[in-house]
């Protein structure tokens, strides 16, 4: 089993987008003519999939929209004419994706996150850099240190990045706070050019899919887990005299007063920086989400309890957390102030996308689907996937009979009678 790989998680159908790009949205070109295509088994097995992988996107006869771009263009609109470009949490992005947060864990920490920061910056889409990487390996600005993974990716993803597109968003936890990483990044020189293009974001992380409720979770060598007894939970829980122990953080105390002021002092603190909030999907999901957009916040991040790659126990991976369908629900009739909804979970080809824009949300993030596209493909796996991406979604989306991100609705989604929205 790969590294990368989870239950109910399509690596294989992600792999090979990440090898043939736009080719992969269709049938293999070797069938065309010699086999009968329709319809067929859902890529997914049914035990993964939820209310918004059995939803059903449902184009109409009358398409007015169409019509007007008809009148515009003077010919008929093709797929093409869909405009794709959004503005996410305040920053441009060529498509309505971003790269969600992949944390400190090796599999990311290292070439794999380098690669991935490259290829989104070249794509001219957002970047989100996780929570805990200071902490686990220090941030490296000194001359004789070596450049931890934030900085490295941070660095490769200016030095890739389009001219007016994209961003890079980092990642504070309550434990991060005590590493000062926004100040950090704030004041690094490596950050000026983005700041300056205005394409610095800092994301105040509430919690994440993976484990809601709980702070972050690392195994460390006894030796060093001992010394960090009195600001953790240091708990022994494997075999062995040289086992790993597990390091268990706070994931922070919040209130609605808490929350406010936590946005506010980030706009007085960082004026240059857009300001994101991470929320976990938790039954008051919308509340918090009301509060952060009212304090100033660009864009709330939503993880559904299908998104999250960290280290969490098995009993939350499967019963804790709403599904991504009913954060949804409870999130995208809020009132916004006119700021972004970004969701995750699970969102690795682009009917799932359009399905999630049109319950509302503004963007999707790609979290395990980006690392796997760069695992298949270092230079260009990720590159790929957005490629297709592009193709899938300029081809739902004009199949709706609509031009614009901001046009899609409730009204293209369908949902079996037989499948509530919130399983």
């Amino acid at each position: 089993m790969s590294v990368l790989s989870a239950p109910g998680f399509p690596e294989r159908e992600v792999r090979a987008r990440a090898r043939t790009a736009a080719g992969s949205v269709f049938p293999d070109n070797a069938q065309y003519g010699s086999t009968l295509f329709g319809q067929g088994q859902p890529a997914a097995a049914p035990d993964s999939m939820d209310a918004i992988d059995h939803a059903r996107l449902v184009p109409p006869v009358f398409v007015p929209l169409r019509a007007e771009m008809m009148f515009d263009l003077g010919r008929e609109p093709l797929a093409g004419d869909v405009d794709l470009t959004t503005t996410i949490g305040g920053l441009r992005s060529t498509l309505p994706v971003y790269v969600s947060a992949f944390g400190s864990t090796a599999v990311a920490d290292g070439d794999l996150g380098v690669a991935v920061a490259g290829q989104a910056g070249a794509a001219g889409v957002p970047m989100v850099i996780g929570e805990n990487i200071v902490p686990v390996s220090g941030y490296g600005r000194v001359a004789d240190e070596e450049q931890s993974s934030l900085l490295r990716r941070l660095t490769e993803y200016t030095k890739m990045a389009a001219e007016d597109t994209g961003g890079v968003i980092v990642q504070q936890s309550t434990e991060d706070a005590d590493a000062e990483v926004w100040n950090l990044v704030y004041s690094d020189p490596a950050s000026e050019q983005l700041l300056t293009s205005g394409r610095l974001a800092f994301e105040l992380k509430v919690g994440q899919g993976a484990k809601p409720g709980l702070g972050g979770m690392t195994l460390l060598p006894p030796d060093r887990a001992a010394h960090l007894s009195a600001q953790y939970d240091i708990l022994d829980i494997y075999d062995g005299a040289a086992a790993p122990m597990l390091r268990s953080a706070t994931p922070g105390t919040f209130t609605p007063e808490i929350l406010r002021q936590q946005i506010r002092l980030m706009r007085n603190n960082y004026p240059r920086c857009r300001i994101w909030v991470k929320l976990p999907p938790a039954r008051d999901v919308g509340d918090a989400a009301e509060v952060a957009w009212a304090a100033g916040a660009d864009a709330v991040t939503v993880d559904g309890a299908e998104a999250g790659t960290g280290w969490a126990p098995h009993g939350f991976l499967e019963h804790v957390g709403l599904p991504l369908a009913e954060c949804l629900r409870r999130v995208a009739d809020r009132d916004r102030h006119g700021n972004s909804l970004l969701v995750s979970g699970r969102c690795w080809e682009g009917t799932r996308v359009v399905k999630c824009l049109a319950l509302g949300a503004s963007a999707v993030g790609l979290g395990r689907a980006a690392l796997v596209a760069a695992d298949e493909n270092a230079d260009h796996g990720l590159t790929n996937l957005l490629v297709a991406f592009e193709l899938e979604l300029r081809l739902l989306i004009s199949a709706l009979g609509k031009y614009r991100i901001a046009d899609l609705a409730a009204e293209d989604i369908w949902f079996p009678a037989t499948n509530e929205r919130t399983r």
